[in-house]
This record gives C-alpha cells, structure tokens and sequence, in this order.
C-alpha cells in the first residue's frame, strides 16, 4: 500500500491510502449534495458509489442502524505517517477523528472533532491515546473506541485520502480562504528526525487549490489540536459558503465519483446509499455548526483529558445544534442571541475593553510598510491585544503582507494583511484589506453596527464574533478573529472601531 498523497489510487487495487480528515467533509458533503437533488439520475450515481467505491472490512455489523429518513451520525477516519516514515507500512495512527452529525430537522449540521492525543480506554487494551486504536485494531476498534467514549449511536464509517481531498477542491475551482499568519517549513538540510510535510502559504485572504489547501488544514506543528481542529472547521465553513446547490449539479457525477473513489466506508447496499445522499442533499442547506471538544491538557505530560460533566456537555451539544442563521459566519438569531447582542450594543463605549491597549503608532509603522507596496488606502488598528504584537508567526517574515488576488473571472485587486499574535502558540488575529468589494467571505453579515459614525458589518460564529467589516468607497477591510475565537465580541469591536486610515 502506498503512502504517497501525490499518487490516486485506481478503482479495484486494493485498500486505498488513508488521509486527512477535513478534506472528507468538502467532499461528503458537496458529493452528496448535488447527487442527491438529481434524483432522476439517482440510480446512475447509486451505481457510480457501488462500482467504484471501496469497502470498509470487519465493521457492518458493529454498527448502529438507522430508520429510513432518521438522523445519522457519521465518523469520519484519517491516518497520519510521519514525512521520514512515508513510505513505511503498517503502524499508521489515526490523524483526524470527526464525527458528523446529518439532522435536517435541526436546520444545522454538526461537526466535532476529538483530539488525537486525548487518552482514553481502549476496549481490551488498556488506557492511552485515542489515536492508537487505529494502529492497534484499525476502523473497527477506532469506532467501538469513540462509540465507548461518548455514549452515542454511531451509524456510519468512512475514511478518506489525501488525493480525494485535491481532487474536488481543484474540481470545485479551489477555495478562497482567510489565513491567519505565516505557514511555513523546509526539509532542506534538516535531519530526516526533523523533517515533515513541507509548506510554504503566506497569510492574507486568497484562493487556494488542492495541495495548498490539504497542507493548511494538515499543518500542526507549530500550535495545538484544539488550533488545528478549530483550521479545519474553518476551512470546511468557508468552502461550503462559496458554493450553491446550483452551481454543483452541473458536475454531481464526476463529485460523487471522487468521493467513492477516493474514500472508504461501510456503505455499500442501494439502500444505505439512496439513504445517505438523501439526508446529504436534505442537511447540505443548513449552515455547518462547530461543537467544542473542551480537553484540558494532562498535567506533566503532552495527552489530553475531559472530565465527564465536559463530556456530557459537548455531547448533547452535539446530538441538539441548531442553526446559526445562515451558510457563512453568521449569528444566533434566537430571540435570546438578539437580545444579548442588543444588551452589547447599550453597552459599547469608547472606552478600551480589558485586554485591549492603545498602540496607534505600532499600527501606524505596520501600514507605512503596506503603503509602500499597495496603491490601495491602508487602514490600521490603533489597538491591539495587550498580550502578543505584530507577528506573522515566522521570524524572518514581516508582520504585514501586500499582495494581488484574482476573482474568479481572473480580475485583480490590490490587497495587504496585517496579523498580529495574542501570544498563544497558533492564535493570529488580524486585519485585511482589499480593493475587491464582493469578496465571498463578507457574504451575508449577521447584522450591521454603527460605532464612530461608521456603519460595521458584524459576523457571528454562534454567539461570538468572527469577523467585523468596514466599506468605504475604495475598498473592504476587516479585522478577523482567531481561528478558535479567543477574541471577545467586546475586543473585536474595539479592534474594529479604531481602524483609522494613513495620513489621517
């Protein structure tokens, strides 16, 4: 069995490579979206599933079935081999754990994801890391691992590669993505003890293809599986809300091809099939909602733990999401999520929040710097976290970053990105600017907000701010969270509200 991601596998030739978890969810759910709303077509693409899709072995009848029409949850399986180990057999752990709940009678879809070094007991093995069931007895002991842990049904399994995760982001025409900070890494005169996957992506908003987008949400070795978790539903949120229904069903073959050709599950009778891209098509409007793993690190050494109240908690979170309002970062519009936003807006003052600093000429050198190297009017923050500063997360590349992106139709814009770290191993928030006023990430704002005369655009993650935008005449900027939203909604605003342009 070969482990390079570069090689795809051909349909019969035996167990597909194992690979990242988060490009599963791109394909899943966009492959069974656009089967499942051509149901005149359904037996054709039930077939394409059965013809070139591959079996799971050894975990039918472990699982939990489903009536016809009810939810069903999902686990979602990637291995991981260490660069130097690429192309050594056998010993694989389980890289990602997802599981993925499909309810459309929630009007949300769920996603949690359990950390890799979390330790649990493994049935008739003992206590150690979650993602050691899969080395030791492979999906079956994986599933009846997870399915101990939390207590809950689960009714299908599937594994992915890293070749099915390429493959339909390029089909899909890549994905534009908000990246947070500096990614970056070289084998070149390193010992091969040092060495892993290579990568090289630069941060700012910008469109990425296959390899590109699989080496962000893979990275993780520069800050925790709580970041890296929190990269990956990002990534998943951001490429769902770039793509309609519509857009989709001109290709729901070759889609739904990829996704049987590039993973494996226990989904093989028409039936579980049918089923399956049905409540895919039915789940594939509804927004896609994060529900938090809150591990807590073991003290004294690197594994993870929960208590059981945590669990629980994160459990009927899981099985009970509801909507967030919309497909991209949107906000709780529950009658008590406007409420409590109603009660932030009576609050806001120009006062700086705690944890917020005044720091406008540290802003202002960071614009100079974008100034020269954009034509654009650059916007700074005169406030910043008091923890952390200006940081790209390498310490040979500079804070600020001014670049060119392309649209679809291939027309540029001039845009610049400031990032600044909360001092947090993997936590950048930051600033963006660019000439193109329709980016897709500033699609459906959650509500607006007026704060110095200025009307702001406010997106919700849940109940926290994501993003909070400003439109001027020449161009959009925004000031972004980290990935996992450590910013409070008040900091965030107050970041916003001191955005002030050069030479003013």
């Amino acid at each position: 069995m070969t482990t390079d991601p570069n090689t795809p596998p051909r349909p019969g030739r035996g167990v597909l490579k194992k690979g990242a978890l988060a490009g599963l969810m791109i394909v899943l759910l966009t492959a069974t979206t656009v089967a499942s709303a051509a149901l005149l077509e359904v037996d054709q693409l039930v077939n394409i599933v059965r013809a070139e899709g591959q079996t799971i072995p050894g975990v039918k009848n472990a699982l939990d079935n489903v009536d016809g029409g009810g939810p069903q949850t999902i686990l979602l399986i990637g291995s991981d081999r260490r660069f130097s180990e690429r192309k050594v057999k056998g010993g694989a752990r389980s890289d990602t754990l997802m599981l993925v709940r499909l309810d459309p009678n929630k009007e949300a879809t769920a996603v949690m994801s359990i950390p890799r070094d979390l330790k649990v007991d493994i049935p008739g093995y003992g206590s150690d890391k979650i993602n050691a069931a899969f080395s030791i007895g492979g999906p079956k002991l994986t599933l009846e691992t997870v399915r101990d842990l939390l207590g809950i049904e689960i009714n299908h399994i599937i594994e992915v590669n890293f070749g099915g995760f390429q493959r339909a982001v390029n089909r899909l025409g890549c994905v534009y993505v908000d990246v947070d900070h500096r990614y970056y890494h070289s084998n070149v005169g390193l010992p091969p003890s040092a060495q892993y996957a290579e990568i090289d992506i630069k941060p700012g908003y910008q469109k990425l293809c296959g390899q590109q987008s699989l080496d962000l949400v893979r990275f993780r070795h520069a800050d925790s599986d709580f970041v890296r978790s929190a990269r990956q539903q990002d990534f998943l949120r951001q490429a769902k809300g770039q793509f309609s229904l519509s857009s989709l069903l001109g290709d729901r073959q070759e889609l739904v091809r990829i996704f049987a050709r590039y993973t494996r599950t226990d989904v093989r009778s028409n039936d579980a099939i049918l089923q399956l891209l049905k409540l895919g098509f039915l789940s594939s409007k509804n927004p896609v909602r994060e529900v938090q793993f809150p591990a807590t690190d073991i003290a004294g050494g690197s594994d993870l733990g929960i208590s059981p109240t945590a669990l629980q908690t994160a459990v009927d979170e899981f099985q009970s999401t509801t909507a967030t309002g919309g497909a991209s970062q949107t906000g709780d519009k529950s009658k008590k999520g406007r409420k409590a936003r109603s009660k932030q807006k009576k609050k806001l003052s120009g006062a700086l929040p705690a944890g917020v600093i005044a720091a406008k000429g540290e802003g202002e050198s960071q614009a100079i710097i974008a100034a020269s190297k954009t034509p654009m009017p650059v916007y700074f923050p005169a406030a910043r976290l008091a923890s952390g500063g200006y940081s790209s997360g390498e310490p040979d590349y500079p804070a600020t970053r001014a670049y060119t992106i392309k649209d679809r139709a291939k027309a540029r814009f001039s845009a610049y990105r400031i990032v600044l770290s909360t001092g947090e191993a993997g936590q950048y928030y930051g600033v963006q600017g660019t000439t193109w006023t329709a980016p897709p990430i500033l699609d459906t704002p959650s509500e607006t907000m007026k704060m110095r005369g200025r009307n702001f655009e406010l997106f919700y993650d849940g109940t926290r701010l994501r993003l909070v935008a400003l439109r001027t005449p020449k161009g959009v900027y925004w000031v972004s969270n980290t990935l996992s939203l450590t910013l409070t909604n008040p900091q965030m605003l107050a970041i916003a509200r001191s955005l002030t342009p050069l030479g003013s």
